[in-house]
């Protein structure tokens, strides 16, 4: 809410030109909830610790969900990335408010990243419990934060409204296929929860649930959070708005202790949002470990808490290696965000083709197809690759490597599913055989 409309801002409306937050946001809003009621019917049918993964798997066979689950683990990962490079700018951007002298704040900021890497890695090992209510009251806490403060804001700063501008469109559409790619990252994971199918209390019920409600209602904070910053940034100096935390800037001409409030729930909401990616990219590492198809000894599972502790503990140290290198390779944070979460949502757009295409093939499997599902697994998936080819080809035009990045992902991904097809049929043949239900998932009370 506080950050990636403040990063769409430049990337939608280049130059001084009038801002397309809402609609932008709004057409990222729709396409998440078509691939929401795509993913709804799999999860009241099956509880998978690997979510997409092993929904594709059902649907599309071993080779795609390949595709699907590398994908997926790339997305997973940038956008943790993304995470802790919020929390370590953030922090910082803290500190300065607070008057607290940093000599090198480049030095600062890797000490955070690691710091947080630790004790999120530390909430992830003792349980799937202890991390998501931490995660739950972090964000509960910082989104009334920043509601709180944002109405403060406005109630010091009276701004102009003109509602128009919430709709105007700068008429050029190559700035909105991309703005839509950066809101699509603020979406993505809502489909994580059904990573938990193995952990969760009575998963056919409360996963769809999730996945259900989630865009929808975070979609209704982000337009929100549209509105706000488009009304607050509108009239902002241009160093405000290009800058790598244009709504702490914001708030430091008020008030610099506002504006450290303001930081401090910043940084803790993506510490949460960290903790979350990573909890679902563990688990999908787990079930390929399970199954043969990532090295095995990702599938073990600490002996006490009974979580993917192994998968845990080899990611963490990449996932915090890559944004301390790009804060010491001279990239502002700034940059570095919007690097991150383009990528990271080429990975869950990716991920999210080859999955909402799977639900057809999956229900008709069991024998539940209706020309609904017919319908709408092909209707969500050519509208998220149209969306995905469009951002990619404007981004390859004016430069950037990010398409071509995901593009050398998904070769690999394609190549390593061929090897095994070839060589490891068997491996291949154990993709989504990991998952399966237990009568404690299926019955509310004692079987009768």
């Amino acid at each position: 809410m506080a950050v990636i409309p403040a990063l769409v801002y430049p990337t939608v409306v280049p130059g001084s030109a009038s801002p397309n937050l809402v609609l932008t946001f709004g057409a990222a809003m729709a396409v998440m909830i078509l691939v929401s009621f795509c993913l709804r019917p799999m999860a009241k049918r099956m509880a998978a610790v690997s979510g997409l993964y092993s929904y594709t798997a059902k649907g599309l066979g071993q080779r795609t969900a390949i595709t699907a689950g590398w994908s997926a683990i790339f997305g997973y990962g940038v956008i943790a990335m993304a995470s802790l490079l919020a929390v370590g700018t953030y922090t910082d951007q803290m500190m300065i408010n607070l008057g607290i002298n940093l000599p090198n704040p480049n030095i600062s900021m890797a000490l955070v990243i690691l710091a947080a890497t630790a004790f999120a890695c530390f909430l992830m090992i003792r349980g799937v419990q202890i991390s998501a209510w931490f995660t739950l009251m972090v964000e509960c806490l910082a989104i009334g934060l920043l509601t709180a403060l944002m109405i403060a804001y406005f109630a010091l700063n009276t701004p102009t409204l003109d509602f128009e501008d919430f709709f105007s469109w700068s008429g050029d559409p190559d700035v909105l296929w991309i703005g839509i790619v950066v809101a699509v990252s603020a979406f993505v994971g809502f489909e994580s929860a059904t990573t938990l199918g193995g952990e969760a209390q009575k998963p056919f019920i409360s996963i769809p649930r999730t996945i259900t409600w989630t865009p929808i209602l975070a979609g209704t904070l982000y337009l929100l959070a549209a509105i706000t910053q488009d009304l607050a940034l509108h009239d902002a100096p241009t160093s405000i708005r290009s800058s790598s935390t244009p709504l702490s800037d914001l708030f430091a001409q008020t008030s610099p202790l506002l504006a450290a409030v303001l930081d401090l729930g910043i940084a803790a909401s993506w510490f949460a949002c960290a903790i979350a990616s990573l909890s679902a990219l563990a688990r999908v590492l787990f079930c390929m470990g399970r199954e043969g198809v990532a090295p095995r000894i990702m599938g073990r599972a600490h002996a006490s808490y009974r979580t993917p502790s192994v998968a845990i503990m080899v990611v963490m140290p990449v996932v915090a290696a890559v944004p301390i290198a790009v804060i010491f390779s001279g990239t502002s944070p700034h940059q570095g965000l919007v690097l991150f979460f383009t990528l990271g949502a080429y990975g869950y757009l990716g991920a999210y083709i080859l999955a909402s295409a799977s639900l057809p093939f999956f229900l008709h499997r069991i024998g539940e197809d209706t020309y609904a599902s017919w319908i709408l697994g092909a209707v969500t998936p050519l509208t998220l690759g149209f969306v995905l080819w469009k951002a990619a080809t404007v981004s390859t035009d004016t430069g950037n490597l990010q398409a071509l990045i995901y593009a050398g992902v998904l070769l690999a991904s394609v190549v390593y599913a061929l090897i095994l097809h070839l060589r490891l049929p068997e491996r291949l043949a154990s993709v989504g055989v990991y998952d399966e239900s237990q009568d404690s998932d299926l019955f509310l009370g004692r079987p009768s």
